[in-house]
């Protein structure tokens, strides 16, 4: 199984990272990461878009599951059964938002892998006989940052753009007052947490990760809420044109 992951994704991308590193003039490995994650990006592109589609519809959703998880909160089996005919009823299957984040999952650990031990000259070995070995790969990008070694600022701006991330999903509370709004309070609370505690872990293991892969992590999330923007914006226009 180790053997497969690294002929089939850890071994094409460090080979894509270091034919980008070869091309660019100056051989500044930070471009070289910008352009693989655009490349990667690109690729997972369909997946991650049914995966922040559904997030949304979810996101959308909690109230009336709230709601029938209050009304059969005596019977279990009714209230499955009830919020299988919600999901059914609004065209929202409850995996659609894991699947397409479970099939990505192989792409960043070997992402991960490449930056982690692919910037190191010893595993230029696994290089095509097509692409050029450099010898190793020089880690400092823009003439000022290692990406070798850990970054606080980079882990900071990550942290940053999950927030952005993050808060983009997440659906308005209705007012105090108006129906719904308090069989929303523990929803409102749970979003409220994730909402600050994602971007904090994202910092705390962004600041032990090599800036390589922050960097990576950063432009991939960036990429994200400019997706999820398009996406969203995308959807209020044709509400507004069904109104």
């Amino acid at each position: 199984m180790s053997h497969l992951f690294t002929v089939i994704l850890y071994q094409p991308i460090l080979n894509l990272l270091v034919f980008f590193y070869n091309v660019i003039p100056g051989h500044d490995l930070g471009i070289a990461i910008l352009l693989i994650t655009f490349f990667i990006k690109l690729i997972l592109y369909p997946l991650s878009q049914q995966s922040i589609k559904s997030q949304k519809a979810l996101q959308d959703l909690q109230p009336k599951i709230e709601e029938l998880k209050k009304q059969y909160k005596d019977n279990k089996e009714k209230q499955a059964k009830a919020m299988m005919e919600l999901y059914k009823t609004e065209k929202v299957n409850p995996l659609s938002s894991c699947l397409p984040l479970l099939i990505q999952l192989p792409f960043l650990l070997a992402v991960f892998q490449v930056f982690r031990t692919g910037l190191d000259s010893s595993s230029l070995n696994l290089l095509y006989p097509f692409i050029h070995n450099p010898g190793q790969l020089n880690a400092i990008s823009f003439g000022i940052v290692d990406l070798s070694k850990s970054n606080l600022i980079l882990a900071v701006l990550t942290g940053l753009a999950q927030f952005w991330q993050t808060k983009m999903l997440i659906t308005k509370r209705p007012p105090k007052g108006m129906p719904g709004a308090k069989d929303e309070d523990m929803m409102a609370m749970m979003n409220k947490q994730m909402l600050y505690f994602m971007p904090i872990l994202t910092v705390f293991i962004g600041a032990s990760l090599p800036a390589g892969l922050v960097l990576y992590w950063f432009v991939t999330t960036f990429l994200t809420v400019l997706q999820q923007k398009l996406i969203l914006r995308k959807k209020k226009t044709q509400v507004e044109v069904i109104k």
